[in-house]
């Protein structure tokens, strides 16, 4: 069957994350993307995305693949799949592939952003699902810290119970600070080679304890070789996280 890879962007506050969840009725963005794709096709279709984004989580570059009929292949995409999806979903691009390819096994790398909102006032209504507003933060001593999570190291302390790995050695390859949306944010983004469960809350949850002071940014290294995700900083909470970009080879 033909093979079509889609990026979607989403607004992740209506979904209860990216899977569908057996046995419920949860709204999901693969269930309905499967809707839409199943109804264009007269039939079912399984979608397969790059990752499994929480509750909460937003996307502007997720990229998915599902095997459609042939009956279908010069079918509008886009323009079909975007008048069916609800309002809080939207595909950016759609082209046909090879086979073999697999939006998860191919991909070469990930990007996610993570947003703060660090002002002492919260001004901005709308952006209250896309931030975390933390409250004051040290942001050099935050910067300090972000540039000793770059690198190839095993990536356990950071990791949240859930979806079993073999491997959790990853390279980290940008851990940056750059302007948020707004005057007043700050976003950090995020480039590995791919990413544990939760692998980015958790970074993000540990440098904003920096900036609150709980922790100084030299303990980063020794945190990280302790392997460990029982040390005491929080998983940051979802909304202000969004899949950037996921890159494969061209």
């Amino acid at each position: 069957m033909p093979r079509l890879k889609l990026i979607l962007a989403y607004d992740g506050t209506g979904f209860n994350g990216w899977q569908i969840q057996a046995g419920t009725n949860q709204r999901t963005v693969q269930g309905c993307l499967e809707k839409a794709l199943s109804i264009i096709c007269n039939q079912h279709v399984r979608a397969h995305g790059s990752g499994r984004t929480d509750t909460g989580v937003h996307a502007l570059g997720q990229a998915v693949h599902a095997d459609i009929p042939k009956t279908r292949v010069d079918a509008p995409w886009q323009q079909a799949l975007n008048a069916l999806l609800p309002k809080d979903i939207s595909v950016l691009h759609a082209s046909l592939v090879p086979q073999d390819f697999h939006v998860r096994f191919a991909a070469l790398s990930k990007t996610y952003t993570y947003s703060l909102w660090p002002e002492s006032r919260y001004d901005i209504p709308q952006r209250r699902n896309f931030v975390w507003a933390t409250g004051p933060l040290d942001l050099e001593a935050m910067d300090k810290a972000a540039r000793l999570l770059v690198g190839r190291y095993d990536c356990k302390c950071f990791q949240n119970m859930g979806t079993p790995v073999e491997d959790t050695v990853r390279n980290v390859t940008l851990v940056a600070r750059e302007p948020g949306l707004f005057p007043g944010e700050e976003c950090f983004r995020f480039e590995a080679d791919g990413f544990l469960k939760q692998m980015v809350r958790n970074m993000v949850g540990l440098l904003v304890w920096v900036g609150r002071g709980r922790f100084d940014p030299l303990e980063v290294p020794k945190i990280i070789a302790g392997r460990d995700r029982k040390v005491p900083f929080p998983t940051a909470p979802p909304q202000g996280l969004t899949l950037a970009a996921v890159r494969y080879p061209t």
